[in-house]
């Protein structure tokens, strides 16, 4: 473990300016980047003064345990096409997660696969077009700026009637990969 880069990391977490977090440890603002670029080391007593002033504790310091991603960006989410359909899961720990969110192109004259009945529940809200909601044996209309929400207690899909393109922000809970 980087010492110095945690340490960098908790300051900025607690939005503390490098001069801040030596003021409040009686260190100088030269230490302190000497300490978060790894060029000197701290006592003991110092790394005591800096928890405490970062409001943690040494055992929160030497922890290995990563703080759960929070930001997902664009180029870490997964794609797949389907015929007449695609499919982007927008979150790739979704799996260990209670709700997965996904967005869903529908071309014109396409639907989704269907999605047999399972435990939990459906979201979604149509972001662009127009799109039907199949639910059992019965049809919802939708249309940009609506959303839907279902019990998956019946066999579902979407499907898209139009001559353009539909896109549907869909989420489950829990998910259904």
């Amino acid at each position: 473990m980087e010492l110095g880069s945690k340490i960098k990391q908790l300051r900025l977490r607690a939005d503390l300016t490098q001069e801040e977090l030596a003021d409040r440890c009686e260190l100088t603002k030269g230490y302190i980047s000497q300490l978060e670029n790894d060029n000197t080391s701290p006592s003991i007593a110092t790394l005591e003064d800096i928890v405490k002033a970062l409001g943690i504790t040494l055992a929160d310091l030497f922890s290995e345990t990563e703080e759960p991603n929070v930001i997902f960006k664009a180029e870490d989410c997964n794609e797949k096409d389907y015929d007449g359909y695609s499919t982007t899961w927008l979150v790739s720990n979704s799996t260990i997660n209670e709700m997965e969110p996904i967005l869903t192109v529908i071309q014109p004259n396409q639907s989704t696969d269907e999605d047999l009945p399972h435990e939990g529940e459906e979201f979604g809200y149509v972001l662009e077009g127009k799109i039907i909601v199949v639910i059992g044996k019965k049809s919802y209309k939708c249309a940009k700026g609506d959303s839907f929400y279902f019990k998956a207690e019946k066999t579902h899909y979407l499907k898209n009637n139009g001559n353009k393109e539909a896109k549907v922000l869909w989420v489950s809970s829990p998910p259904n990969f």
